[in-house]
């Protein structure tokens, strides 16, 4: 038991202390992960397929309110892992306490399935970034369509989702 929560901790330790040149993240993106979220939930969608919507509100969140600090110069150091870190526990230590976190028939690789698909989702969230940075620099620092990073994150979210559904549900 104890080498999971390890494993549980390094792993999210490590999504949060890996460098990334550029956050950039609105607002509309926010809103439509959280639209997908609530979604996944109200239409009882498995927890490992509305756990990957979960993980990239986190980080979307977290991203947003960085740059909301920096904005208004209240920005420090570390405060990309710091909001990261705290969105994650603000968000799974009540669904512990709940019980809906870390049931013993809900888990995938020894893991909980909502937290496992979850960190997947923030993870799926910074490829995204790196995936619309190189392609406004393959087009001269323009996207190629409007809302290009929403539509990206919406798009690697959703692929996975049929991913994660197909082989695991």
């Amino acid at each position: 038991m104890k080498s999971k929560i390890k494993l549980i901790c390094l792993s999210i330790f490590g999504l949060f202390i890996t460098p990334f040149i550029t956050k950039a993240v609105c607002p509309v993106c926010t809103v439509a992960i959280a639209s997908g979220v609530g979604l996944c939930r109200y239409l009882g969608i498995d927890d490992l397929i509305s756990g990957l919507w979960v993980g990239g509100l986190l980080i979307s969140l977290a991203v947003w309110t960085k740059d909301y600090l920096k904005k208004h110069k209240w920005d420090f150091k570390y405060s990309y892992p710091i909001l990261s870190a705290g969105y994650f526990l603000i968000t799974f230590i009540p669904l512990k306490f709940l019980g809906i976190l870390g049931h013993k028939y809900n888990l995938i690789f020894g893991m909980d399935r909502l937290l496992f698909s979850s960190i997947a989702g923030a993870f799926l969230v910074h490829i995204s970034v790196f995936i619309n940075n190189w392609l406004k620099k393959q087009n001269h620092n323009k996207v190629f369509i409007p809302y290009q990073k929403v539509i990206i994150p919406l798009i690697l979210l959703t692929i996975f989702s049929f991913v994660f559904y197909y082989l695991f549900c």
